[in-house]
């Protein structure tokens, strides 16, 4: 489970975070879209992940939750592994999922989400 200091849950800190001045801020492909927040200025500070599925990629809350779990799962590897840097460049991250991630594995969803956040380093560069 991904720890409470890393969760991003305030309605306002979404909204902050989807509101970002910074349009190189946002990628995305044919299963996630991320949106990042501001670059962080105090290292201390743990960034803070969220994860969104909408009801029109399916009306069944146990499939939304599930999306959510392997998404959620991911990023939790990911920090505790030290695998991707870039997680920690930022104050909030944001992944919404799209209407083709309801049947994918875990390893699909890793990959895409590994894709997502080197093409967020290397916007930023």
């Amino acid at each position: 489970m991904l720890k409470k200091y890393n969760r991003l849950k305030l309605r306002r800190a979404f909204s902050a975070t989807y509101n970002n001045n910074n349009n190189n801020c946002t990628v995305g492909n044919s299963l996630i879209v991320l949106y990042a927040g501001k670059i962080k200025s105090d290292k201390n500070c743990p960034t803070r992940v969220g994860f969104v599925v909408s009801k029109k990629i399916d009306k069944r809350a146990v499939v939304r939750n599930r999306i959510k779990r392997l998404m959620r799962e991911n990023i939790r590897l990911m920090i505790k592994n030290s695998e991707c840097s870039i997680i920690n460049n930022y104050q909030s991250l944001i992944f919404m999922a799209k209407n083709d991630i309801s049947d994918k594995s875990i390893v699909e969803i890793r990959n895409t989400i590994l894709i997502l956040l080197n093409k967020l380093a290397n916007k930023n560069i």
